[in-house]
């Protein structure tokens, strides 16, 4: 049976219903989508995308410059520069779906259909992967200060990142797989073609778990543990180490929870299909929104606010992702230096 999402969302919007009279009822209720010239919350969709686009590919690509080829190779400049990669491969496909946003009819083929699903979904489990990576990378550092310090290697951080983005890669597959272009009425669409109910329902709770879910836990967990560590040891001086990452973090989960949200209120059925069509139009445009909210993050949770201005936006970005290297490398020295004195009296 054919499952066609009733949407015109470029990522995996579902709506799972598998009768002929609700079938046939989608098929005739998309053919009467017109150029979005006249409809407030696709003009309002194409403009958010439009915005993303440039100041996503904009920001994230200078982000890319400068952890890539300005500043010194360093394990922190190897988790944002992946992070901005990820960003910047997401902004860079999002012109093809605002077009279909705009257009309701996809003419960019079934390859373009499949990758453009498969690269938001690669961008969503990358980013929470790294942001993962990054929050066990803090919490080893403020628990086993030595150990972090001799074992922290740009070579292994790189392999932590190639694995992160081999384990994103397998679970994005589904949105290739699944993914399919339909001719009807001189339109075509590019939508999802589930084979089963059980199949979509399995799929979207899996993005949810490991997308979104288990991340969060560790993440909770991980800063639990470096706030308890700080304060019993006073070392909470500064909290610059943080800001950035906590930023980003609250940032992800922010943009992506309306979306999950929806996705799981759409398998129950439990509101009406409208205001699930409605929720998850605004969702997928909130959770594009995080690929170009992370360079912003980095000029405006570097040091003094009221620097900002007088300094350069390329030096900003620099020093925000550089700064948070900086104080771990003090912490883990002050650490090491405090475990080594307290070593001599045991």
């Amino acid at each position: 049976m054919d499952h066609t999402d009733f949407t015109l969302d470029y990522m995996s919007v579902d709506y799972s219903n598998y009768t002929e009279d609700n079938q046939t009822y989608m098929d005739e209720s998309h053919s009467v989508h017109h150029i979005c010239s006249g409809e407030i919350l696709c003009m309002l969709l194409l403009v958010v995308n439009v915005i993303i686009i440039m100041l996503g590919v904009v920001g994230n690509g200078v982000v890319i410059w400068i952890a890539g080829f300005k500043m010194k190779k360093t394990v922190n400049t190897t988790w944002y520069l992946s992070l901005a990669i990820s960003d910047f491969i997401f902004c860079a496909t999002l012109p093809f779906n605002t077009f279909y946003i705009a257009t309701s009819d996809w003419t960019f083929g079934l390859f373009m259909c499949r990758f453009t699903s498969f690269v938001m979904f690669l961008n969503m489990f990358s980013s929470i992967f790294l942001l993962v990576i990054i929050s066990v990378d803090r919490c080893m550092a403020v628990m086993f200060p030595v150990w972090a310090q001799n074992q922290r290697t740009i070579r292994k951080a790189s392999l932590i990142v190639l694995l992160a983005w081999v384990l994103s890669v397998s679970l994005s597959i589904p949105s290739t797989i699944f993914r399919d272009v339909q001719h009807h009425l001189g339109r075509t669409r590019c939508h999802n073609n589930y084979i089963s109910q059980h199949t979509h329902e399995s799929i979207a709770i899996c993005r949810f778990i490991f997308g979104f879910l288990i991340p969060f836990l560790v993440i909770i967990v991980c800063y639990s543990v470096i706030i308890f560590k700080l304060r019993r040891n006073q070392m909470a001086k500064s909290t610059k180490p943080f800001k950035i990452m906590t930023a980003l973090i609250g940032t992800f989960f922010l943009c992506w929870l309306p979306y999950h949200t929806f996705v799981l209120v759409e398998l129950n059925q439990s509101l009406p299909n409208d205001i699930i069509a409605f929720g998850l139009k605004v969702g997928t445009s909130v959770a594009s929104a995080n690929s170009f909210l992370n360079p912003i993050l980095y000029v405006f949770m570097g040091n003094d606010f009221r620097q900002k201005f007088k300094n350069s936006i390329l030096s900003k970005i620099e020093n925000a992702i550089g700064e948070e290297g900086r104080t771990m490398s003090r912490y883990l020295s002050r650490s090491s230096s405090m475990d080594a004195r307290a070593s001599t009296h045991i």
